[in-house]
């Protein structure tokens, strides 16, 4: 499991960055402390290719975790290392998203949902993609300014063009891949940020619909979660306007079968946890009493 959070038990001689019960998240690209780093050097994440959190404890490095935000319990900070980061970098690290923006997300799971909440928190309007009514409720619940079904709008691009007096939005987080890319295109405005993170309409087709791409000079930029200067960064922020991730459910780690196919099966609004608790009779380890895994 690549994402987790708890509390620091010891620390090792010499570390100054945390101390005993310090609440910390870990980070998806240990080595990625800042600024760019080569696909290459990424060959530790937590998970795969190095061992992950479906654990009661861990002794690591101080630079694989960052300081928890003090607003979220642990369930919550779990949720942070992969879909948060993820999210924090396709809108502001790379979409320097500001007040007045427009922000198209599409569906319901972690990367989706951090992205409204963090272009809200910067004063953006976001229009937000679902299948069916009660999602798109939640979504209106959860601060997106206009939803939009695409089960009965296929040809959902128009709807967005209709809602931005026929220009487009400046951002959009596209998770959906190759059968969502054209509707993305044709939704953004000239010179758009398209953020490029997934692919959960799966692979289909692959034709990426080059010349609207180039008619409208949009920015496509890849996104692979990103650094622990990011995470730092979207820490502040989350204490800053008090934001809570959305959870679906939590299973305990003898159910982690369970929570996979629930995650599997697109039913959940928002992140799937494992719970994992260190029983009391074990003696003290290095971090970790309770870790949660928040899958994105």
């Amino acid at each position: 499991m690549s994402d987790g959070a708890g509390e620091v038990i010891e620390v090792g001689q010499g570390v100054t960055e945390f101390t005993p019960r310090d609440r910390v998240v870990t980070t998806f690209d240990p080595k990625w402390l800042a600024g760019h780093i080569d696909r290459a050097q990424l060959d530790n994440t937590p998970g795969g290719p190095a061992d992950g959190f479906a654990c009661e404890d861990v002794t690591r490095p101080p630079t694989h975790f960052t300081r928890a935000p003090a607003n979220l319990s642990h369930e919550e900070a779990a949720t942070l290392t992969c879909a948060g980061v993820t999210a924090w970098r396709a809108v502001m690290t790379d979409g320097q998203v500001k007040p007045g923006d427009r922000v198209l997300v599409q569906g319901t799971g972690g990367v989706s949902l951090f992205a409204l909440q963090f272009a809200k928190a910067a004063g953006a309007t976001v229009i937000a993609t679902s299948s069916s009514p009660a999602k798109l409720a939640r979504l209106s619940a959860l601060g997106a300014d206009h939803v939009i079904d695409h089960v009965h709008a296929p040809e959902w691009a128009q709807a967005v063009l209709d809602l931005t007096g026929g220009l487009g939005v400046e951002h959009l987080i596209e998770v959906g891949g190759p059968n969502t890319m054209r509707q993305s295109f044709l939704a953004a405005l000239t010179g758009a940020h398209v953020a490029i993170i997934g692919a959960i309409a799966e692979f289909e087709t692959d034709a990426t619909p080059f010349a609207v791409a180039q008619a409208k000079r949009l920015r496509l930029q890849g996104v692979t979660v990103g650094s622990r200067s990011d995470q730092v960064e979207m820490v502040r922020a989350i204490d800053a306007h008090a934001i809570h991730p959305v959870l679906d459910r939590i299973f305990p780690l003898t159910r982690l079968a369970d929570a996979i196919r629930h995650f599997q099966s697109g039913g959940h609004f928002g992140e799937v946890g494992i719970a994992v608790r260190r029983p009391r009779s074990r003696p003290h380890g290095v971090l970790f009493p309770w870790t949660i895994w928040g899958a994105c």
